[in-house]
């Protein structure tokens, strides 16, 4: 299939304002930096998690831990998208235990990434308490997985794909667009 026009959800600065509202709530829930980490999943996750980091810099006066996370090999579904998968690194270099940590994704859709982004952060430690933070949430869930911490709701048909533009990742600019799904 290939995909139809791109609709735009959000614009550059929509993407900053969402983010902005985000790391308030965090730090509203979270004063104390030291008790909080940020723990992206790759790819979207990774960048997003790193902008809220400074953000929150700025709200509680330090930096949380930031990490990044790679669940290709806690998919439930890897076998079947690739024989050989393409394995990234991960990168939680501080003690999770005793701690809030906040996972952070860029689209929430059926809940089958957050699910293997628990069961690999589960081998790091016993961390106090587990959110999620995401930039959109577009429903269709299948697992029962629902964010603390949301940007914005998007309705997402079955044919459709929302996908999150950033810069870090070879964008122009930062935005979200719905994509509909051709034959």
């Amino acid at each position: 299939m290939q995909p139809g026009p791109a609709q735009t959800v959000c614009d550059a600065s929509q993407v900053s304002q969402l983010l902005q509202a985000m790391a308030q709530a965090v730090a509203r829930a979270h004063p104390d930096p030291q008790t909080l980490c940020l723990v992206g999943i790759r790819t979207g996750g990774e960048f997003l998690a790193r902008r809220l980091q400074k953000l929150l810099a700025r709200l509680l006066g330090a930096a949380p831990d930031t990490g990044v996370m790679d669940i290709t090999l806690y998919r439930d579904d890897w076998t079947l998208l690739h024989s050989r998968p393409k394995v990234g690194s991960t990168a939680i270099d501080f003690d999770i235990e005793g701690r809030v940590v906040v996972l952070v994704d860029d689209v929430l859709y059926t809940g089958r990434t957050v699910r293997a982004a628990l069961d690999e952060l589960m081998d790091f430690g016993r961390a106090q308490r587990i959110e999620l933070a995401v930039l959109i949430d577009r429903g269709g869930r299948e697992l029962p997985i629902q964010p603390n911490y949301m940007g914005l709701a998007v309705e997402g048909g079955a044919g459709e794909v929302i996908e999150v533009l950033l810069k870090e990742r070879g964008h122009a600019d930062d935005g979200v667009v719905r994509l509909a799904r051709q034959a």
